[in-house]
């Protein structure tokens, strides 16, 4: 399910709407963006989150299709805001759900990178030497290239050899 929305949104109640009783599920997995206070060493006084509709729903579906092809999923949810967004305001919600946690955290952690990527948002931070648009950054980059598969690798699946709990804990910046 895709969002793109003004409104704020209640975690709680996104995630009990998703999983919505579903006996099945094992493991939910969720990551939660806020406008940080800070950037670069700039201060942050807002942030403006820009997109253009229709084309930014249509990317966010290609972005969550393309998990489901990953992995076994129960669901997925990606709520993602727009306008002019204080700090400490949530900006995205990402949750996912399986019936087991290796693809409900790798799934999450993909999505988010992605989103990071892919996603046609634009941001425009407020600085006290004035609005600052905030480029692509090189680690968004790397951090969404290792998601991609080689030309001949099937679809990444829970359960399969290439999705493990060590490839979930490397995902998640898991250490043990």
């Amino acid at each position: 399910m895709i969002r793109v929305q003004r409104e704020d949104f209640d975690i709680g109640a996104e995630i009990g709407g998703l999983t919505g009783g579903n006996r099945g599920i094992g493991g939910v997995a969720s990551f939660v963006g806020l406008v940080r206070d800070m950037a670069g060493g700039d201060a942050i006084g807002a942030m403006t989150l820009e997109h253009y509709p229709g084309m930014t729903e249509k990317k966010l579906a290609e972005i969550e299709a393309e998990a489901g092809r990953r992995w076994t999923l129960d669901g997925s949810l990606i709520i993602h805001r727009y306008g002019r967004l204080k700090p400490g305001d949530r900006i995205v919600l990402v949750v996912t759900a399986s019936a087991h946690r290796e693809a409900a955290l790798a799934s999450c952690a993909f999505l988010i990178d992605w989103l990071k990527t892919e996603a046609p948002f634009w941001k425009l931070e407020e600085t006290p030497a004035g609005g600052k648009w905030v480029a692509a950054h090189a680690e968004d980059d790397a951090a969404a290239k290792r998601w991609d598969a080689g030309p001949n690798d099937p679809p990444l699946r829970a359960g399969e050899g290439r999705v493990g709990v060590a490839s979930a804990n490397e995902a998640t910046g898991r250490r043990d």
